[in-house]
C-alpha cells in the first residue's frame, strides 16, 4: 500500500529529471502531464503554507514587537511590558532664608510663584502590559510606584478594557487604584481637581455631541505616624505614614464632559459630588460639590486657556471637607511662539479661600508667573522664569513674594515639551510674611532667598 501511495512522486521526480521521450512509451503525453502539474501544485501549495506561517509570526505580538497602537482601538496592542513615568532628582543648595521660595497661605505651596528652579525630588514609575482577547477587546493592567517623600507608595493598581461595545469602541472601563480626575497646571504645577483613588468608572463614552468620564472613588487610608510608649515596637513609631489598601471613608462621585467644540474653542465642563461613609465618625461626616469649565483655543502659534472652578465645603478635592468653606479659582493661562528658537508660557491666577466659620483663614491669592525661553539649537536652551505673589488675608495685613530664576538646559530635542532634561539653574528672591508675624504676635520678617542646583527631568 505503501507503495502505490508513493508512486506519483515518485514518477513526477523521475517526469522532472529524465527526457519524456525515455518513458513516452509507458506513457501518453496527457498523463504525464497530469503528474507533472500534481508535483507542481504541491510544491506551491508547500510553500504558500510557508509563507503563511512566516507572516504569522512576523503579525503575532507574543513573538515580535510592534509599535504602540493608534487611536483604533481594534489594530495590534503593544509587545511585553511598557514602562513609563515622571521624575525628577538633584541637588539643590541653599544659600538664603528659604529653600523653596513660597508665600505663607498659598494656594499651592512654593509652586504658585513659579515652579522652575523651585522644586525638589521624586517620581513616580509605571509598568503597563496590554492583551487582546479574541472577540477583539483590548485590555490593560497597570501598576504604578511614586517616590515623593521618605516612602514608596502603590499609587496605581488597575486594570480597564476597551473596544468592549460595537456601539462604544472607544469606551474605557475601568477598576482598581488609579490616578483620577486630576486636571494639571504646567508653569505652576497646580491640580485644580484631585480625585486620586480606588474605585471604577468609565471614560470616553460617546454620546454623539459629546463624550463624558463618569465614576465612583474612594480616598485611600493611610496613618499619621505617632511616637508611642515602649512595647514590642522597638522604633517607637505608630506606622510609616504610606498609604494603605483600603478606602478612608471619603468618597466622590466624579464627572467630565468633554469633547465639545464651539468653534475655534475646546470645552471641557466638571461636577464633583463628595460624602462620607459610617467609616467617619457621624459628628465628621460632612457633603462637598464643586463644579468647573475650561475653555482652550489652539492657534497656529499660541495656547490659551481658561479655568475656572467653585467648590463648596471644599478645595480643589472633595474628598477633603471643612464645613463653611466656599473657594473659588480662576485663572488664564497659555505659550506663544514667536520663533521656532523663541517662545514664552505664561499663567495668571486667582484663588478665594472664604471660611465662614473660621474667618482668620479667609484670603484671596494674586499670582503671576512668566517664562520666556531661548532654544539656542536642538540640544541647549536658556530659561528665566519670574513669578509675583501676594496672599491677601481679611485681617492682620498680607504676604507678598516674588522669585527669579534663571536656568540653562540640555535636552533631548527642542521646545519645552521634550524631555529628558539637565537643568542647571540660580534662584533669587524675596517674601514677606507680614500676616503670619502678625498672627505670632512677632515683628514683621523679610526672607531673602538664593539657590543653586542641578537637576534632571523627564517623561516617559
Amino acid at each position: 500500500m505503501n507503495i502505490f501511495k508513493q508512486l506519483p512522486l515518485t514518477l513526477a521526480v523521475i517526469a522532472t529529471l529524465c527526457p519524456i521521450s525515455a518513458f513516452a512509451q509507458e506513457f501518453t503525453q496527457e498523463q504525464i502531464d497530469q503528474i507533472v502539474a500534481k508535483a507542481v501544485d504541491k510544491a506551491l501549495a508547500d510553500r504558500e503554507a510557508k509563507m503563511d506561517a512566516a507572516r504569522q509570526a512576523k503579525n503575532d505580538p507574543l513573538v515580535t514587537p510592534q509599535a504602540p497602537a493608534p487611536d483604533t482601538p481594534d489594530l495590534a496592542i503593544p509587545y511585553g511590558v511598557k514602562f513609563t513615568g515622571y521624575a525628577r532628582y538633584g541637588a539643590h543648595f541653599q544659600a538664603g532664608d528659604q529653600k523653596y521660595i513660597g508665600v505663607d497661605g498659598s494656594y499651592n505651596g512654593s509652586s504658585a510663584i513659579g515652579r522652575l528652579g523651585n522644586e525638589g525630588n521624586g517620581g513616580e514609575f509605571q509598568l503597563t502590559k496590554a492583551f487582546k482577547s479574541e472577540s477583539g477587546a483590548i485590555w490593560d493592567v497597570g501598576v504604578m510606584f511614586d517616590h515623593w517623600g521618605d516612602e514608596v507608595n502603590l499609587k496605581k493598581a488597575y486594570a480597564g478594557v476597551t473596544n468592549l461595545f460595537e456601539s462604544q469602541p472607544n469606551a474605557y472601563f475601568w477598576a482598581g487604584r488609579d490616578f483620577h480626575q486630576r486636571p494639571q497646571q504646567g508653569i505652576n504645577d497646580y491640580f485644580f481637581m484631585n480625585h486620586d483613588g480606588q474605585g471604577a468608572g468609565v471614560k470616553n463614552f460617546d454620546l454623539g455631541f459629546a463624550q463624558v468620564d463618569l465614576a465612583a472613588v474612594a480616598s485611600v487610608e493611610s496613618c499619621n505616624p505617632e511616637l508611642v510608649e515602649d512595647g514590642d515596637n522597638p522604633s517607637r513609631i505608630s506606622c510609616t505614614g504610606s498609604s494603605g489598601t483600603g478606602d478612608k471613608g471619603n468618597y466622590a462621585a466624579t464627572s467630565k464632559l468633554h469633547g465639545i467644540k464651539m468653534g475655534p474653542i475646546d470645552f471641557e465642563l466638571y461636577a464633583n459630588y463628595g460624602f462620607d461613609s459610617k467609616a467617619i465618625d457621624s459628628d465628621e461626616r460632612s457633603k462637598a460639590w464643586q463644579a468647573a469649565v475650561v475653555f482652550s483655543h489652539t492657534g497656529v502659534n499660541s495656547l490659551n486657556k481658561i479655568i475656572a472652578r467653585y467648590s463648596d465645603h471644599s478645595d480643589n478635592s472633595v474628598y477633603n471637607k471643612t464645613n463653611g468653606l466656599h473657594t473659588v479659582y480662576a485663572s488664564f493661562e497659555g505659550s506663544y511662539k514667536f520663533t521656532p528658537q523663541a517662545q514664552v508660557e505664561y499663567l495668571l491666577a486667582f484663588h478665594d479661600y472664604d471660611n465662614d466659620e473660621q474667618t482668620q483663614d479667609s484670603r484671596r491669592n494674586y499670582g503671576a508667573i512668566v517664562r520666556p525661553m531661548y532654544f539656542w539649537n536642538d540640544v541647549h536652551s536658556t530659561w528665566l522664569e519670574a513669578g509675583y505673589q501676594r496672599v491677601d488675608y481679611d485681617s492682620d495685613g498680607d504676604n507678598k513674594g516674588w522669585k527669579l530664576t534663571l536656568s540653562q538646559n540640555i535636552s533631548i530635542a527642542m521646545g519645552p515639551e521634550f524631555r529628558p532634561m539637565l537643568r542647571f539653574y540660580v534662584t533669587g528672591g524675596q517674601v514677606e510674611n507680614n500676616h503670619t508675624a502678625r498672627v505670632a504676635g512677632e515683628e514683621s520678617t523679610q526672607l531673602d532667598s538664593f539657590n543653586i542646583g542641578g537637576m534632571w527631568e523627564a517623561w516617559f
